[in-house]
């Protein structure tokens, strides 16, 4: 009985540490001086379209709409996620999303930087904690290129 007691107490201890695992938004997110977003770290869990990291490159999103429908839609993909949770939204430039996995148990931020003179949306897509994702940022950037390329068409 006791040891059931302990055994169950030691499940639950482990559950609550990986739930709060990466609650908090980490150092590092937003732009760089030079207006870029900040570069991917050395590990395997980010994707950016502004590094100069091989494993971590990805294609930036391409629209041909104006501007600020592109804006809109991609803030309105954003809000229609369940996934997605808008942290911050800053000149119709920039955006913090804040992904939750399927299991909703680990946190990813997503930062978009609109660049209009090239009709470009740049991310950056991170895991907040572990080394290795097994490719989910890459596989949700797609999958959010591949949406916004859907309803651009749509308009």
């Amino acid at each position: 009985m006791i040891r059931s007691i302990f055994r169950n107490s030691g499940w639950l201890f482990i559950v609550c540490l990986i739930m709060s695992c990466g609650r908090t938004v980490p150092e590092g997110l937003g732009l760089s001086k030079n207006g870029q977003l900040i570069d991917c770290p050395d590990s395997p869990n980010c994707v950016s379209t502004q590094t100069n990291k091989e494993k971590a490159t990805i294609e930036p999103i391409a629209y041909s709409i104006e501007d600020e429908a592109a804006w809109l839609l991609l803030v309105e993909l954003m809000e229609q996620d369940k996934l997605a949770n808008i942290i911050k939204k800053q000149d119709n430039q920039y955006m913090h999303v804040a992904y939750y996995t399927k299991s909703k148990i680990f946190i990813d931020d997503v930062e978009f930087l609109q660049d209009a003179n090239n009709n470009l949306f740049h991310f950056r897509s991170a895991s907040r904690v572990g080394h290795s994702d097994l490719g989910a940022n890459r596989k949700r950037m797609e999958n959010i290129r591949s949406a916004f390329l859907e309803k651009q068409k749509a308009l």
